[in-house]
């Protein structure tokens, strides 16, 4: 079976990783946090994305770009609405980095996971009462 070749200029360089025109070496950015990257560095002027845009800025060892002047791409400070918008990503249902705390009174499983009526490993599954241990009475 032929594989299809790629008849978009963009396409070949994504598949060969080669300028067709140059010849040379071009980066193609295949992972998901270096595409979310390049697209806050495309839409810099969004607050929702500085914090992308800021830390972009700082791998590329840009620092000259964050800051004041008029020729900076980012202000030093997050707006309020970057702030936000952070705040609002960290409480989403989407949101599964910590896990309940049931000393707090929270319901086992991850904080923010979508519940549904099946919830956890066995639905259906009764607890089972725990035994005495020997000699405790």
């Amino acid at each position: 079976m032929r594989r299809a070749v790629p008849s978009d200029i963009a396409l070949r360089m994504y598949y060969t990783g080669i300028d067709p025109f140059t010849k040379q070496q071009v980066y193609i950015a295949k992972g998901l946090r270096d595409r979310k990257m390049q697209r806050a560095l495309m839409q810099f002027f969004k607050p929702e994305n500085y914090f992308a845009v800021r830390e972009a800025l700082m791998q590329a060892g840009r620092q000259d770009l964050i800051g004041n002047g008029c020729d900076c791409l980012i202000p030093a400070h997050p707006p309020k609405e970057a702030i936000e918008a952070r705040r609002k990503r960290a409480s989403d249902g989407d949101y599964y980095h910590t896990v309940a705390n049931p000393a707090k009174g929270e319901k086992p499983g991850e904080r923010g996971a979508i519940q549904s009526k099946t919830k956890g490993y066995r639905p259906g599954r009764k607890s089972r009462p725990q035994r005495q241990k020997p000699g405790s009475g």
